[in-house]
């Protein structure tokens, strides 16, 4: 069925670039528009799609020339199409729709839940996911997993294998935390930054065995002369300023929390552990958290994102030309983002917008993490981790997005321009 839009083309900030940034954020949703049509995204072959699967699992790498001359008679393209929808899920209940988690409460209310009354049905659940979340870890340490997110009902974690963002040690990102949250990763001896919280760095900074002491900072008063001048804060003030504080960014994304290295791996087993990991009560009860991978783990589910093609009208100054769309649903991850992006340059000759939806609560996944590394030897160790080599160039970038995520993506004669 046609659709009736007007398109207004929004102000770019970018300069054209032959690749776009890395953006770590999960998409919900793409909708590619193009003057040329998508008819070979459709009616996927049972040949083709089984092709996509294996390419998939085998983790092989399609390069496609600059231009397709007929992509709906490309089988490897419809192939590489299928290929690049696949993602890995645990846990997999498919009346349920396990992603996204946070703000899910209405769309999971009223579905049968067997396990919310059931302790040794939620011990099952849990004790499955704990081996799941376990491999995967080992799987990102060995470099065979670029990296994967942990969706809980209130914060989401994404994992990242070293050598990715522009740093050498496996990092995980916490976003949003809360006060609790962070107390009880400082309890359990896990270092965190609050990257976004520099102007404070006397909490960026956990455990806080170091710092200057408050009548230290209080010394060069006395050595003006002027201590009796000016009323020194008494020790509790100086606390509860900094508990005001810590409470006023929690839940937004000031309060994403920075895990690096050997600290990841008592992370893990913080989460494994943790009791309000899960939901005590309403219609996420019991629910182990959602598990998102670009490749297979230890008891994870193969799913396919959704795409269907779309034709629209566009009134562009006052008459109607034919706009052919493409529309991508699911939790969309940055490589599958990439992936689909190199397909499109090929098959719509080098000309395409996108815009993209995303979960908003994993925007803040584009702060940079500020660690340089040598690229090259980086590079080749995770040639295993079955992402398309040029996918991997891209994720390796640090990031530059911030606390923002690309909303428009725009590919012109071969060259990208964005808006974030």
């Amino acid at each position: 069925k046609d659709l009736h839009f007007p398109v207004s083309i929004p102000h770019v900030s970018s300069p054209p670039s032959t690749e776009f940034p890395a953006d770590w954020s999960i998409k919900t949703r793409l909708l590619f528009t193009s003057s040329q049509p998508f008819t070979w995204a459709e009616h996927l072959k049972a040949q083709e799609e089984a092709q996509g699967f294996a390419q998939h699992c085998r983790g092989t790498s399609v390069n496609f020339p600059q231009s397709i001359q007929e992509p709906k008679l490309s089988v490897e393209l419809r192939c590489a199409f299928q290929q690049s929808l696949i993602y890995w899920l645990h846990p997999s209940l498919p009346w349920l729709q396990l992603f996204p988690r946070i703000g899910a409460d209405r769309k999971i209310a009223g579905k049968a839940r067997l396990w919310s009354h059931d302790e040794a049905l939620q011990q099952v659940l849990m004790s499955e996911w704990s081996v799941s979340f376990t491999s995967l870890y080992n799987l990102l340490k060995a470099k065979l997993c670029p990296y994967f997110y942990v969706c809980t009902y209130q914060f989401t974690v994404l994992f990242r294998a070293a050598g990715l963002a522009g740093t050498d040690v496996i990092t995980a990102v916490v976003s949003p935390t809360t006060r609790g949250l962070r107390e009880a990763m400082r309890n359990e001896g896990i270092e965190f930054s609050l990257p976004l919280n520099a102007p404070h760095h006397n909490l960026s900074v956990f455990p806080r065995h170091q710092g200057v002491s408050d009548d230290e900072s209080f010394s060069w008063l006395e050595e003006m002369g002027v201590q009796d001048k000016i009323k020194k804060p008494d020790a509790v003030s100086i606390k509860l300023r900094k508990e005001k504080h810590e409470v006023q960014m929690d839940h937004k994304p000031e309060s994403v929390a920075l895990v690096k290295g050997t600290n990841t791996f008592t992370l893990l087993n913080f989460l494994i552990n943790c009791k309000s990991l899960v939901a005590a009560a309403g219609p996420q009860a019991g629910l182990p958290p959602t598990l998102l991978s670009p490749v297979a783990f230890r008891g994870a589910t193969m799913q396919t994102l959704k795409a269907r093609s779309i034709n629209v009208k566009a009134q562009v100054h006052s008459c109607y030309n034919d706009i052919f769309s493409l529309e991508i649903m699911g939790p969309i991850m940055p490589h599958c983002l990439h992936a689909l992006t190199m397909l499109l340059k090929s098959a719509q000759r080098g000309a395409f917008s996108a815009v993209l939806y995303t979960h908003e609560p994993t925007a803040v996944f584009n702060t940079n993490t500020e660690r340089i590394l040598n690229k090259e030897t980086v590079c080749k160790d995770l040639m295993k981790c079955g992402l398309h080599l040029k996918t991997l160039d891209q994720l390796i970038q640090s990031p530059t997005l911030g606390k923002s995520a690309i909303r428009l993506l725009e590919m012109r004669d071969y060259a990208y321009t964005w808006k974030s």
